[in-house]
């Protein structure tokens, strides 16, 4: 649950300098527009039917296209077969602006003529689509985030009531750091401990690595 809501559920017992910083928290949404597609322009060296990597960051500022996603890279498992290819064009928004509230259709084909436009795909290429929209999907750190800690002491003095996860710590993490907190909340609340300190240091460090295993 966003912090937002969280706090605003809570009832009139919410102190108002608490309320105040919870609603002005500040959220960017997400929406993917999957494409079912019968291959891509785009190959690696090797000219292999598409490239290998799972996510490529789209630099060009011509287009709204955030981020794509080849979904035959993350698992065979998530395409039906194996001679078509899933992509996953992803867009940065807010709740409510013009690209949350287009239809799905029309996203879907607005999508896919941009992603024709950086030649990646041919226009008329696409054979099946599906639109997902993510509300909340990003925490942001301005709005009244400075004063997050006036919600942390706030919810933080509740002995049964732990904060984790991606938006109820207000805190962009990956998934590891997620499932960090939610062991640690676990392991806390089997040892009777009642400080949430050692949640809300889980992706403090100063340096993050990732390492294939």
């Amino acid at each position: 649950m966003a912090v937002k809501d969280l706090v605003n559920g809570l009832g009139d017992s919410v102190p108002e300098n608490v309320r105040e910083v919870a609603n002005g928290l500040q959220y960017r949404g997400f929406m993917t527009a999957g494409l079912l597609v019968d291959k891509l322009l785009l190959q690696d060296r090797h000219k292999k039917r598409h490239v290998t990597d799972n996510w490529i960051y789209i630099q060009e500022d011509d287009v709204k296209l955030g981020r794509l996603q080849i979904f035959n890279n993350w698992s065979p498992g998530l395409v039906k077969d194996e001679d078509k290819v899933w992509v996953g064009l992803e867009y940065f928004c807010d709740e409510g602006d013009d690209l949350w509230n287009m239809q799905d259709e029309k996203f879907a084909k607005f999508a896919a003529a941009e992603l024709a436009e950086i030649e990646i795909i041919e226009p008329d290429s696409v054979e099946d689509f599906v639109v997902i929209r993510e509300a909340k999907a990003y925490p942001a750190y301005f709005g009244s985030y400075d004063r997050f800690d006036e919600i942390r002491d706030y919810v933080d003095s509740i002995e049964n009531l732990f904060l984790i996860g991606r938006n109820g710590m207000h805190r962009y993490n990956n998934q590891d750091h997620s499932m960090l907190a939610a062991i640690t909340a676990v392991r806390n609340i089997a040892e009777r401990r009642v400080d949430k300190e050692n949640i809300w240091t889980v992706n403090t460090e100063q340096e993050y690595h990732e390492q294939k295993s």
